[in-house]
């Protein structure tokens, strides 16, 4: 992608100047950022997949002044009427399911892949909403279907209404109000309040970027770090202590194991890219509900490779991180390994031109379902 490019998609911005500009510091409202856009999926397509037990969904609806909340999946028999107003259907992750909404998806890679999480589809009727709330992380609101007028402001106080199923601000003062209309977008950084409302029935596309939790990653990290430094250590991961005295203070702990809790910390953190495996690891690592298909094909000279929409890749300095694992990679075949990462296919070219280690874990990965053969024309 050129990072240097204006786009449509950003208002006429590039990349570049909206990185600067705007993300996680305001909002931007894009007018025509993707002329000519359709649903992904019909109404009756959406409401299918949310009968499904490994998609994420929720409805949230607004019963004469109650706000109701409900966890799918769900039978299209158990949602609300189409004539019935003030309803939402909210369907997660439809990019592990549907290539259209993957493709969509890429078109924001100017974000580092790290940082991306999801396309989720909103349903609504007339009236429908979520409520005035705010998120931990960036979004892009992408209108693909009617019209919803969105209310947005920077809250003063962030205190929610009590004994509500979902999370709704308590004093929301909008600052800007915007309707969005087919191919219309709203970009919006951490912590902005925002309410939208659907004026008649409406599709919005919600693009959500992952926030990592400092906490949740220190766990995380630190859990991989010590079990791979476990492995390493072997006989030495287990505390011994011959010469432990008879004590008159068995409650107290021992200064030996101490020392021993202290070395245990530094073995594990002694090897310099540990960390750095394991965030790569962790960052790759499918989502819980995500599955493969495993294949015989194997990838010919002739073919280029292109990976599954539920593949995450990335890479480091010294590292390839592909669905929860790491190899080392340096020189032609690092290069080779980070354009697909980057662009997610290689040409049949780049294919052919790849060492036998290379061809070996791209074939590897098509077996295991991570990536496709691609038969270019």
């Amino acid at each position: 992608m050129d990072i240097e490019e204006k786009t449509s998609l950003l208002g006429g911005l590039t990349p570049a100047q909206f990185m600067r500009r705007h993300w996680h510091k305001k909002p931007l409202v894009v007018r025509g950022a993707v002329p000519g856009i359709q649903p992904i999926l019909s109404r009756s397509q959406l409401f299918e997949l949310a009968a499904h037990e490994d998609v994420e969904s929720r409805l949230v609806a607004n019963v004469r002044g109650r706000w109701q909340f409900r966890r799918g999946p769900f039978a299209r028999r158990a949602l609300p009427a189409l004539s019935q107003s003030h309803w939402t259907l909210l369907v997660q992750g439809v990019d592990l399911h549907d290539d259209r909404a993957h493709e969509l998806m890429q078109r924001f890679a100017f974000v580092p892949q790290a940082r991306l999480d999801d396309l989720m589809i909103s349903f609504a009727t007339d009236g429908g909403g979520v409520g005035p709330h705010f998120d931990s992380y960036d979004v892009f609101l992408l209108q693909v279907e009617g019209r919803r007028r969105w209310r947005i402001g920077r809250p003063k106080d962030f205190t929610l209404r009590e004994d509500m199923p979902v999370k709704i601000l308590a004093n929301f003062e909008p600052e800007e109000e915007h309707v969005l209309e087919p191919g219309d977008m709203l970009y919006l950084p951490p912590r902005w309040a925002h309410d939208g409302v659907a004026e008649g029935a409406c599709q919005t596309y919600s693009i959500g970027f992952r926030s990592a939790n400092k906490g949740e990653l220190a766990r995380e990290l630190l859990q991989r770090i010590a079990d791979e430094a476990g492995d390493a250590l072997g006989d030495e991961a287990i505390y011994r202590d011959p010469t432990q005295p008879a004590t008159r203070g068995a409650g107290e702990v021992p200064a030996l194991l101490q020392s021993f809790a202290a070395d245990a910390l530094r073995a594990a953190l002694r090897d310099p890219d540990a960390m750095a495996r394991a965030l790569g690891e962790y960052l790759t690592e499918p989502k819980a509900n995500v599955w493969f298909e495993s294949s015989d094909a194997v990838v010919a000279s002739d073919q280029g490779v292109k990976l599954d929409r539920r593949t995450r890749m990335m890479y480091d300095a010294k590292h390839v991180f592909i669905n929860g694992e790491s190899l080392r990679a340096a020189g032609r075949d690092a290069k080779l390994m980070h354009a697909l990462a980057d662009a997610r296919w290689l040409t049949r070219k780049q294919v052919a031109g790849a060492s036998a280690d290379a061809r070996s874990a791209l074939g590897s990965w098509i077996e295991a379902g991570w990536a496709h053969a691609l038969v270019e024309d």
